[in-house]
């Protein structure tokens, strides 16, 4: 095997609770953007883009975050409301995947969309290849108006996931995996 194939084999997401700092550094998130943005984007529509969280954003978004779930779920209590409003402060940094798919006269929105997935997955690979952990999520906060509008997210995008990012100070032991027989076959 190679190192790629072994990174690719080997790779397993990291819940965000156990990921902790250091966090990449601007030229080493530049280099993962970078990587994110080199996947198949049929008629070069870059029909993607990433809303860098960390610091000071990080706790912007959260009491926007709060502040929706408190809205919808008025019995909440003071854990859960701060456990919201560090949703996406556990990472050093959180990378959104904004889906940017629309109508166009050759490429069908479907391939689009599948370049925002790969753009995901190819940002996931290249931290982990920096020697970082990290998690791509969505969960509710990635289908909230309230949270999108405050992310900037124009009407007609939607958000691929949330890739956290940072140091694993555990690794969870691999989940099974398919065997190849029962998601493989031939034509």
């Amino acid at each position: 095997m190679n190192a790629t194939l072994d990174l690719l084999r080997t790779r397993r997401s990291v819940p965000p609770a156990m990921l902790t700092g250091p966090g990449p550094t601007a030229e080493d998130l530049a280099a993962i953007l970078t990587v994110a943005s080199r996947v198949p984007d049929h008629g070069k529509l870059a029909p993607w883009r990433f809303v860098v969280i960390e610091g000071e954003g990080a706790e912007r978004i959260g009491a926007v975050i709060e502040a929706a779930f408190a809205a919808d779920h008025p019995e909440a209590d003071a854990a859960r409301l701060a456990a919201e409003r560090r949703r996406l402060a556990q990472a050093p940094v959180v990378v959104a995947v904004v889906s940017r798919a629309g109508p166009h006269m050759k490429i069908p929105d479907w391939e689009q969309v599948l370049s925002a997935g790969a753009a995901a997955m190819n940002l996931v690979i290249a931290a982990n290849a920096l020697g970082f952990s990290t998690s791509w999520l969505t969960e509710w906060i990635a289908y909230d108006r309230r949270i999108l509008d405050a992310l900037g997210l124009a009407p007609e995008e939607r958000l691929a996931g949330f890739v956290h990012i940072g140091r694993a100070t555990q690794v969870p032991s691999d989940r099974p995996r398919p065997e190849l027989s029962a998601i493989v076959t031939r034509f």
